[in-house]
């Protein structure tokens, strides 16, 4: 089976009459449903991204390797100065780190940024969220809705649909974590992060969730809790276990390293979902570290071929020489003449913030953003040319189908277990929906009926 082929069938299938149908019942369910991000609705196309079985077993299988070697490069900076030096972390998150018992695998949840290379069969790995992998909660919703879509009812008489659902996957990760860890008691569950982000409403699905479950959940913000009589709590509500959305970059600029939170964890009193350590591998520079030929004596050799094939060349910006294409070069000279095939990103934003793609802006701005380097760390990665897709939406009254940049980001629980996926769209290169555009939409495995 070909999916573009399935893929013709179902824009085949939208008639204008179906079409307008189908976004407005889109719209609707999504308002009910809280898939907003901020005041903009989620989603905005007529169809989900589709995946063969083969191509999703042979990507999953890919990427879990992979993973191996991210928690070896995990157990490296733990236990050696030299390698966590390179990640480049601030003073204030190097106390967070000792406040860690470095747990093997420090991230409960966590999420690969990737892309398909289809004409390739590959898939390319630029950034690993170990942190706060976002989406989760939307994921589920934007499948339900899809499910009761009607061109996917008529799609569905002629093939298999299997959805990917991720909260359960995302709670019974959380829950055995909570036991491994050495909770013992029903645990109660604070979802903690700003009051004022614009992913509110996925926090709430989530809450619900483990409270269907029947675990107590509630909503935080990290500036409310307190650390009293050896327990967190928020209010007259302990909390057990913190599901940790709050960025800990964030947490330390708006309350310093002398917070109850983190006073609460580094004394064992509460169980956090992605404890201080997992900040290692978010950092961006923990691809460099991958890719960086001074390290390779670190990994296996199924490790090192994973790390080949689904990891871009990438390092850290420095004055030094490094390998490219096998051939050594002078790294800052290199990354001033080649900026049609490089990217340069901050170590530690998210949401595409300070992102510059080489080919998509002037010389001035590139060699500005080198200047910048100088004084604030980032990382170059060599360009990925990113798959496109048609895709259909209702836009001004009328059907449109067209081509849009296409992501494939596997949520990933325990470190190890691919389950999942998100999936950005986009009309420009950067595909990031915080960034402001885009739109998000559910995976689906697809075979023929016989």
């Amino acid at each position: 089976m070909r999916v573009l082929d399935a893929i013709e069938e179902y824009h085949a299938l939208l008639t204008p009459e179906i079409a307008e149908e189908a976004h407005h019942h889109m719209r609707q369910l999504q308002r009910e449903r809280g898939t907003f991000f901020g005041e903009r609705a989620l989603c905005n196309v007529l169809r989900p991204h589709f995946y063969s079985r083969p191509k999703w077993d042979s990507f999953k299988i890919s990427l879990e390797m992979l993973l191996s070697a991210f928690v070896t490069a995990h157990k490296a900076c733990c236990h050696n100065d030299d390698y966590r030096a390179l990640l480049g972390l601030t003073p204030d998150e190097e106390t967070m780190f000792q406040y860690d018992s470095c747990r093997e695998i420090p991230w409960t949840s966590s999420r690969l940024d990737t892309f398909w290379i289809a004409d390739q069969e590959a898939v390319k790995c630029v950034e690993y969220n170990s942190e706060t992998p976002a989406g989760i909660g939307y994921n589920d919703i934007l499948t339900d809705v899809f499910d009761v879509l009607e061109p996917m009812k008529r799609f569905r008489e002629r093939y298999h649909l299997e959805g990917m659902h991720v909260l359960h996957p995302l709670y019974e990760a959380i829950i055995k974590a909570y036991h491994d860890w050495g909770g013992r008691e029903q645990p109660q569950i604070g979802i903690l992060d700003w009051a004022e982000v614009p992913t509110r409403n996925e926090h709430e699905i989530t809450r619900q969730y483990f409270e269907k479950y029947g675990y107590k959940s509630i909503l935080g913000d990290p500036r409310e809790v307190e650390y009293r009589n050896g327990r967190l709590w928020l209010g007259d509500f302990r909390i057990d276990i913190v599901y940790k959305r709050v960025l800990y970059s964030e947490l330390l600029e708006r309350m310093s390293v002398e917070n109850p939170l983190l006073h609460a964890v580094r004394d064992r009193a509460v169980y956090i979902t992605n404890s201080p350590a997992c900040k290692l591998m978010a950092k961006k520079a923990s691809l460099a570290l991958l890719s960086d030929e001074r390290n390779h004596h670190l990994f296996s050799a199924e490790q090192l071929l994973a790390i080949q094939e689904c990891i871009p060349w990438t390092r850290v910006v420095s004055d030094r020489r490094t390998t490219y294409d096998e051939r050594t070069v002078d790294l800052m000279e290199f990354i001033a003449h080649h900026q049609e095939y490089l990217v340069l990103k901050p170590n530690d934003e998210y949401g595409g913030k300070g992102v510059i793609l080489g080919w998509d802006c002037d010389s001035e701005t590139w060699q500005q953003t080198i200047r910048q380097s100088f004084n604030e760390p980032f990382v170059v990665q060599q360009r990925v040319d990113v798959a496109e897709r048609p895709f259909p939406a209702w836009i001004d009254g009328q059907l449109n189908i067209s081509p849009r940049f296409v992501d494939a980001n596997p949520y990933v629980f325990h470190g190890s277990q691919v389950h999942g996926c998100l999936t950005r769209l986009s009309s420009a290169a950067l595909l990031n929906v915080t960034a402001g555009g885009g739109s998000v939409v559910p995976a689906y495995i697809i075979h023929e009926k016989e």
